[in-house]
Parts: C-alpha cells; structure tokens; sequence
C-alpha cells in the first residue's frame, strides 16, 4: 500500500530563482549561462486537479507522471522534438525554456468527458457544433468518432478556465499564425496516432488527449510540459470497453476521471465547496496512477524512496542549481 507520508503537496524552494507554481507542477527559470539559454525546472507534485481546481495530493502521482512522460517523450521525438534536457529527479525535469503558445491542443477518438469543455457534456446538454466540428443526432456515451478531431481551447496562464475555440477563432485573433496552426495540428494527430497504436499494443485505448507546444530559440515549435500522462490523457482498459459501451456505464479507466467522477457525483464542482476525499478514495487514486504507469509502459514501478520525505530528496538533487 502506498505511505500516505510519502506526498509531495508541493516543492517550494527558496534557493530556486524565478518560481512559478501551477495547479500540479511548481516551476523556477534558470537564466542564461555562458553555454547554455534560459532553462526551466519543473517539478512534478502529487498534486491532482480537475475542474480548474486543486482536489487533493495522491502518493507517487508526481514520479508517475514524470516517468510516463519520459517513457512517452522518448517515443515521440521522432514526430516532435520536446523541451527535455535532462532528469535530475524521479520528480523533475530540466527542459529548455519556451514561449508557450496560447492554445491547448485537445486531440478526442471518442464521444467521452465529464468537464464543462468536454464534447460528451456539451452533447449531452443538446450542443451539436462544437469546437468548429458538427455531431449529428443519436451518439451515445463513450461512442467511437470516426476520426479523431482536435477540440482545441484557449490556455489560462492566470489560473482562469480554459475556453473553446476553433480554428477560424485562433487564426483571426491570433492566437497562432495559419503556419504554426498547421503544424502544431498535424503534430498533434501524429503524436494522438502513435499514441493510439502502442496503448493498442499494451491492450489500452488512449481516448483523448491534450498537447502544449511551445517556441523555442530558434523559432522551432517543440511538445512542452507532458505527452500521454493519465493528467492530459483519458485511457481506457481496452478488454472492458464493449460491454462497457453496451451498458451504458464509463469504461474502466487509468486516468483521473476516477477521482473527477467520485467528486463529481457529490456536488457541483464548478461552484461548490469541493467535499473532503476519504484516505481509501486517495490510496485508491495512487494505486490507479501506479498500475496506469505499469500498464502504459510494461514497466515495474519503483518509487523512489530516499530521502526522509520526497522533498528533502528532489532538495538534495537540485543544491547544484540554487544561488546564492
């Protein structure tokens, strides 16, 4: 069972230059050196969120999600580079800093989602065009689309919701230039498209995902913060799927839509109080990222223990980056 002790609820380090702490990661920017540009530490906490809110801190979450990423980023680079340069920590990444480009690239293979900006929610409410694509009549919870589409929606660097958009919105305004819109979207279904396959070859249905690109240096759009996590993907356990469909029930998962739907199912968390999340629904929750990694990767996970808590140990492995 995991130690409920052993949580990273957060990695607030003075010695760190430049910080900035998101809903999950807390990040601090290293200036440029005399060989090397800006760099950003990203330090991955166990932190969840759903609903543009903080829910709670599940254990090993954090070293889960980094190492999927990694798994992920290793397979990928041949479609598009990343921002990675090395991994100091279970926890960390060291990744070049980029402009981060001001749309979130939502990429969806099914009719699926609990949240506000989900086709199946907005489906379900009666909305047909959504995001620039128009559904026809008599889709079901959890159906297949016929091709996968990108949904994508605007990025809230303060903290805000994210919005809809679609690509006549993000040209017009923009967000992007048609160039960058073409390339980050045909990147996009590249990465969704190799994603599908392996999880297919693991047994899993990768149903949706979401991407962040950035600019880097040298005008190059590079895959930024994670790739195919159970954070930015909803997975599905292929076997179950059928049945799963033929009821009309959600499709086991390894993402967190179990932690999102308990939480949903008890109060309206886009306005309410969110309800305190019992110690069995958190050691569930790190059981689920546990067995997604093993699942994702076909790898053992290891969690690393050293250190008397993750934080003194993430300390320790960056003491060579903090200043004076």
């Amino acid at each position: 069972m995991p130690a409920l002790t052993r949580i990273l609820d957060h990695a607030h380090i003075p010695e760190l230059p430049n910080p900035y702490f998101g809903k999950v990661r807390d990040c601090y920017d290293l200036p440029a050196s005399a060989n090397l540009g800006p760099r950003r530490i990203l330090i991955s906490s166990d932190r969840i969120s759903a609903f543009d809110r903080i829910l709670a801190s599940i254990p090993f979450k954090g070293q889960v999600l980094t190492q999927v990423a990694r798994f992920w980023f290793d397979r990928t680079a041949d479609i598009c580079a990343n921002h990675v340069m090395s991994y100091p920590d279970p926890n960390v990444v060291i990744g070049q800093h980029l402009t981060i480009l001001p749309v979130e690239i939502v990429v969806r293979g099914y009719l699926a989602g609990t949240t506000g900006t989900s086709i199946l929610t907005q489906y379900k409410a009666g909305t047909r065009s959504m995001y620039g694509h128009v559904f026809k009549d008599g889709l079901r919870d959890n159906q297949a689309l016929p091709d996968a589409i990108i949904t994508p929606t605007s990025k809230a660097f303060d903290g805000g919701h994210d919005a809809p958009l679609t690509v006549e919105e993000i040209i017009k305004t923009g967000l992007l230039t048609p160039a960058q819109w073409e390339e980050v979207a045909a990147k996009s279904l590249a990465l969704f498209a190799r994603g599908q396959k392996m999880a297919a070859d693991r047994g899993l249905i990768l149903c949706d995902t979401k991407y962040e690109f950035g600019i880097d240096a040298a005008g190059h759009i590079l895959i930024a913060d994670e790739i195919h996590t159970p954070d930015s993907s909803r997975y599905w356990i292929a076997e179950g799927y059928e049945a799963a469909f033929k009821n009309g029930t959600r499709p086991p998962s390894f993402d967190k839509d179990v932690i999102r739907a308990w939480v949903a199912a008890r109060c309206d968390p886009y306005h309410d109080p969110i309800p305190d999340i019992p110690p069995d629904m958190i050691d569930a929750t790190s059981h689920t990222y546990i067995a997604a990694f093993e699942a994702i990767t076909g790898q053992p996970f290891v969690p690393d223990m050293a250190g008397d808590t993750p934080l003194s140990r993430i300390r320790t492995n960056l003491a060579p980056y903090f200043t004076a």
